[in-house]
């Protein structure tokens, strides 16, 4: 999807250098995108930047002995920005210590060789999947309930109603981002990070466990009512459609106010 980023012990797991970054004091003009004429752009210290990216496969990153060979081979294709994952699995293999060498060595392979990151954080999801969650969460199916299909099976995702998921995917991911704001804040390397990837059910476009079935029948929240019609002009076209075609109500389930299509 285009939506839209382990300390020392992996360095000296692996034989590397080690590659903890010292913290620097953060600056302000942060990479941002802004309207210049009828174009929106990329600006990056102070100047438009042209991304020429490449994204490399899923787990690629997760050795960094392995991970070095690839660098050159992304400057000889003269890409300037490199979209890595980062998982959550990585920086806590245990709940509530966290290690950031992997991310540190993927900062200071970019630096090393003149290149920009954009992270994706492999959190909760990884195209539909709970792949990269930490094996703390995926040993405890109470506290991080799955969802269900429509006949009952159980799934490896992760319940997106799960309120004990959903927080600690987010301390992970705050303290991921706090990290960033202090090795890199200053540099900045690292331009953007995607927040989940590719969530959602396949090949059913739902959870159908008990809670899951109840929220379904339930309300449509009133914030997302809100802003639907407050943006109607805006919306995805899908969206609109679907909406507009059950009479663009103003309440209801998901099923009154969207259809029951797919």
């Amino acid at each position: 999807m285009r939506h839209i980023c382990a300390l020392l012990l992996l360095a000296s797991l692996w034989g590397l250098p080690q590659v903890g970054i010292a913290a620097t004091a953060p600056r302000t003009d942060l990479p941002h995108f802004e309207q210049r004429g009828a174009a929106t752009q990329l600006i990056v210290d102070g100047k438009p930047f042209l991304v020429l990216g490449g994204e490399v496969k899923n787990s690629s990153t997760s050795n960094l002995v392995h991970f070095s060979r690839k660098w050159p081979l992304l400057v000889r294709d003269n890409l300037n920005t490199i979209l890595v994952p980062v998982a959550w699995e990585t920086i806590e293999p245990v709940e509530g210590q966290f290690d950031f060498s992997n991310v540190d060595g993927l900062i200071k392979g970019a630096r090393d060789h003149d290149l920009r990151l954009v992270f994706l954080w492999f959190g909760t999801w990884k195209n539909t999947f709970s792949s990269y969650v930490p094996s703390w969460v995926k040993r405890d199916t109470k506290r991080f309930p799955r969802m269900q299909t429509a006949d009952g099976r159980g799934t490896e995702r992760i319940s997106a109603l799960s309120t004990t998921a959903r927080d600690a995917d987010a301390r992970a991911f705050a303290q991921l981002m706090r990290h960033l704001k202090a090795v890199d804040g200053a540099r900045q390397t690292v331009l953007m990070v995607q927040v989940e990837n590719e969530v959602g059910v396949i090949p059913e476009s739902r959870d159908h466990a008990p809670n899951a079935e109840a929220a379904f029948a339930g309300p449509v929240p009133v914030e997302l009512m809100t802003y639907l019609t407050a943006h109607r002009a805006t919306l995805n076209p899908e969206l609109r459609a679907a909406w507009e075609a059950n009479g663009g109500r103003a309440s209801g389930s998901w099923t009154e106010v969207f259809g029951d299509e797919g």
